[in-house]
């Protein structure tokens, strides 16, 4: 959540950035988090509400003494209230705004783009074509990388979230395979996030490819094929536009 609002301001508004977003702010974003991950833990060991739970095969949230169940269950709902749900409306918004720029600057593009092919006659349709797709494809990048960031957050946490409010309810049995699968998708979000997050970026694309290829011992650069016959299209494009 904290990482979105530095994008968002970044992304935004770039020309205040350095106003927007200062060293105090960043510490305070910093300091928030680090007290928010430290002030549960610590109210739940002191009032002994960690424990191992064999419903969900972990260490966490149990409650022992059915004395205590208004208590624990106002607790709980505090937890995930501000932790998952205001995580959440934070990526909501700044995302949904990053996803408005991105918009804006593709649909400005987009308008460039079709002036060029209009005034390129003579281009040869397939090099128009290919100009199209990557217009539609470039539309879609954002909207995609978006999606896949709260969407994740969503199907890793929420299934866990829903489940532990719903076992707040006395006379509720919480199934153990259940309770061992959304656990689970927990601890696969921290997993795959390094992975998701670097394979949507272009750049880590390209390096992790380039390091298969090495490692494959492929050519990096071949003489013949699909790249080859872009570079003579466009040679003959580029020729008879001149």
């Amino acid at each position: 959540a904290a990482l979105s609002i530095d994008k968002w301001i970044a992304v935004v508004f770039p020309l205040s950035y350095t106003s927007k977003m200062r060293y105090k702010d960043a510490v305070i974003l910093m300091g928030y988090s680090w007290l928010h991950s430290l002030t549960f833990p610590l109210v739940s060991l002191f009032y002994s509400w960690v424990d191992y739970n064999s419903v969900y095969a972990s260490c966490t949230l149990h409650l022992k003494e059915e004395t205590e169940r208004r208590r624990f269950t106002v607790f709980t709902i505090v937890f995930h209230s501000t932790s998952f749900m205001l995580s959440l409306v934070i990526l909501c918004f700044t995302y949904l705004k990053v996803l408005k720029v991105a918009r804006f600057h593709c649909k400005r593009i987009d308008i460039i783009t079709m002036q060029t092919l209009v005034l390129l006659v003579d281009i040869h349709p397939s090099v128009k074509q290919r100009c199209l797709n990557e217009q539609k494809r470039r539309r879609q990048r954002a909207t995609k990388k978006i999606s896949i960031f709260i969407g994740s957050f969503v199907i890793c946490f929420g299934p866990y979230i829903i489940t532990r409010l719903i076992e707040l309810i006395p006379f509720v049995t919480i199934n153990y395979y259940w309770g061992i699968i959304s656990k689970c998708l927990t601890y696969s979000k921290a997993a795959s996030d390094p992975f998701v997050y670097s394979l949507l970026r272009q750049q880590y694309k390209k390096v992790l490819i380039n390091i298969v290829n090495r490692i494959l011992k492929r050519d990096l650069y071949p003489s013949s094929g699909y790249n080859s016959s872009l570079d003579t299209e466009n040679d003959y494009c580029l020729h008879r536009t001149n």
